[in-house]
């Protein structure tokens, strides 16, 4: 069964706990999501079974939106609520202050991810490394902070909306802004609102090609060469200026990718079933 929808991942539990729970559910064996939410998170977790895992890549899912509360004078090696080890007392803060310093982190911004994250480190996790005290460096990343809103301020906790680039890390911000403001902080809740248009709603089915980020491109010749992965030039398509197309054929979806008038496969032949 090939099936694409969002689940709403519960805090407490890791993405994967939960999507084995899903599989459980459907009774499925393949199963796959997409950006992976921390267990102290909740929220939209976008899953496909069967071939439409292979879409992932190809799916518009930005911006992501995060609703989020910092927890100003709060110390965590993970940056969130889960190990807190120390809480230092910071003075209230203006609500200007905050406002401005919120305001000040959009654009792109360059920053490490949290030691406690899936980032990978010579093969092996980030966060696996840590729970063995081993010593290792993270590599700066760079997010895109499209907007940031404060939702209310009552010491010491901000609550704020953020909407980022695929691959931020929200406690890394969170403890971004808490520097800005003089002091340390942890996320003490995060939830993940929407990844680009894909938002829970009670995990009704989705058709893919509504999400794909690719463009609808038309086959010229005869269909049978793309349903057999026959090799194909750039001239037999309707379009053949560089870029990366989506082709529906009868019930099924392939992607390419044309480049220099030569034509690659990204994808060939995943079903598509049958929805509204």
């Amino acid at each position: 069964m090939n099936r694409l929808f969002v689940a709403f991942k519960p805090a407490g539990v890791s993405s994967n706990y939960f999507l084995r729970s899903l599989k459980r559910k459907y009774k499925i064996k393949k199963a796959g999501y997409s950006g992976t939410l921390d267990p102290f998170a909740d929220g939209c977790l976008i899953v496909a079974f069967g071939q439409y895992s292979k879409l992932f890549r190809f799916l518009k899912k930005v911006p992501k939106k995060y609703k989020a509360t910092l927890f100003l004078g709060a110390q965590s090696e993970t940056l969130d609520i889960e190990k807190i080890n120390n809480i230092i007392k910071v003075e209230p803060l203006s609500e200007d202050v905050v406002q401005n310093v919120l305001h000040s982190l959009i654009g792109d911004l360059r920053y490490l991810p949290p030691k406690y994250s899936a980032k990978k480190i010579n093969g092996k996790k980030a966060y696996e490394l840590a729970r063995q005290n081993k010593e290792f460096e993270l590599k700066e990343i760079k997010s895109t902070i499209y907007d940031v809103k404060l939702l209310s301020y009552t010491h010491p906790y901000i609550n704020f909306d953020i909407s980022v680039s695929e691959g931020s890390y929200i406690r890394s911000i969170g403890a971004i802004i808490a520097e800005k403001l003089g002091t340390t902080g942890v996320l003490k809740t995060l939830t993940r609102v929407n990844e680009g248009l894909f938002a829970y709603d009670n995990e009704k089915s989705l058709n893919p090609v509504k999400f794909l980020r690719t463009e609808e491109n038309l086959y010229l010749l005869d269909k049978l060469d793309i349903l057999l992965g026959k090799k194909l030039k750039a001239e037999s398509f309707k379009k053949s200026e560089n870029g990366e197309y989506h082709l529906i054929i009868d019930n099924f979806l392939s992607i390419i990718k044309i480049e220099n008038n030569e034509v690659t496969y990204l994808l060939n032949r995943v079903v598509l079933e049958d929805l509204c």
